[in-house]
């Protein structure tokens, strides 16, 4: 039986308040689901927040598979996708950049779907490059310079199995340009280029550096860390402050002029930190996994997660949230299973709102406008959608 999250804690809540009637005048706000709001003495909050009243994931089978839905939609690639992208930025047409990285190259399309075009049946994917690396792409992002309308430019830079970042602009026909980076001494786990006008890019490695670079493969910046860096996030609109999460459980914001930290946010837990996301649509909001649980914080109340619940039993890889909706994040279990789960979540439900699989899935990305994301697979992509 499915237990009811508000229910519990709302009765549970006015019965020990009735019986412990404390008069003491310091006091947290607790924001339970639906419209319920009480006001609880400091002193009795930990009871609030005990183990025993954290909704954990259904434990009947039956639940699980009711959760579980098939791909929206779906694209055949030609080898395992090991990391795809939607471009976060807008294209100047009606279809959205998408790249994906095989084993020897990179794929970059557009996508167009059904809920935005009524004449498309689906998804209609265009394949409109693929450049061949000869190695394994591990990360990849896009520059806000990418555009199809005037004159077609695509850039994106990506990292490899041999610890360089490869900048690649192209403009679709004979001119591609290639930059590549050196300065890494260990793998390479993620990048990001600065969102308004692309001239610098960040990148985060397990040598325990965040590294940034300028657009001729310059290293301009370097920030050493206390362990290695997983995730790296530019602010969207104040592009002087940049987020940092480490391994270790920390995620620092760092002030890009005077290059110090500005704050902190710590896991307070002993697994892993694997993935961190700062929500670009609010950005005091900032979520991750860790271990088996995906974390979210509120920067502007603690330094420690609002909220912790249980979402993969293999343990979680991958956090993003949604371009489009606040509320709407995405985690997913660790490839090289059988199939590896894509958990998607709404901050106003105690459970997953949608349960993908995928099988050996690996990479996590959301649409810019649509409450739509995909993760790369055994030779397809793989899109769900989502109600807003």
């Amino acid at each position: 039986m499915t237990r009811d999250f508000t229910y519990t804690t709302r009765e549970r809540m006015r019965a020990y308040l009735k019986q412990s009637g404390c008069q003491g005048d310091r006091c947290v706000r607790f924001n339970g689901l639906g419209d319920f709001t009480q006001r609880v003495h400091l002193c009795k909050a930990k009871y609030l927040f005990n183990s025993d009243l954290k909704p954990a994931l259904p434990e009947h089978p039956s639940m699980q598979e009711d959760l579980t839905h098939s791909p929206s939609y779906t694209v055949t690639c030609e080898d395992y996708v090991h990391v795809v992208e939607f471009s976060p930025f807008s294209s100047g047409s009606p279809a959205s950049l998408l790249a994906y990285a095989e084993n020897q190259g990179v794929v970059v399309g557009t996508c167009l779907f059904q809920e935005e075009d009524v004449d498309v049946d689906g998804v209609q994917f265009s394949v409109l490059r693929a450049f061949h690396y000869g190695l394994r792409i591990d990360a990849l992002a896009w520059s806000p310079e990418s555009r199809l309308d005037r004159i077609p430019t695509i850039r994106f830079c990506t990292a490899a199995a041999d610890r360089k970042l490869r900048l690649l602009t192209s403009d679709l026909q004979d001119r591609d340009e290639v930059k590549v980076m050196e300065g890494h001494t260990n793998y390479i786990n993620h990048l990001v280029f600065e969102p308004t006008d692309g001239k610098q890019i960040a990148s985060v490695s397990d040598d325990h550096t965040c590294r940034l670079w300028d657009l001729d493969g310059n290293e301009t910046t370097l920030l050493r860390l206390g362990s290695p860096g997983l995730s790296v996030c530019w602010h969207p609109q104040e592009v002087f402050k940049l987020m940092v999460a480490e391994k270790k459980g920390t995620i620092r914001f760092y002030d890009l002029v005077t290059q110090q930290a500005i704050l902190s946010l710590d896991c307070g837990h002993t697994g892993p930190l694997m993935s961190a996301d700062w929500c670009l649509a609010n950005t005091i909001k900032v979520g991750a996994v860790v271990g088996n649980d995906w974390l979210i914080w509120d920067i502007t109340r603690s330094s420690y997660p609002q909220e912790k619940r249980p979402a993969h039993k293999d343990k979680a890889r991958l956090f993003r949230w949604s371009i489009a909706n606040e509320n709407l994040f995405a985690t997913t279990g660790y490839p090289g299973k059988i199939s590896s789960q894509v958990f998607m979540h709404h901050l106003g439900h105690p459970q997953p709102v949608m349960i993908g699989s995928s099988s050996i899935g690996s990479g996590l990305s959301w649409h810019r406008t649509l409450p739509l994301c995909v993760a790369g697979g055994d030779r397809k992509l793989c899109f769900w959608m989502t109600e807003m």
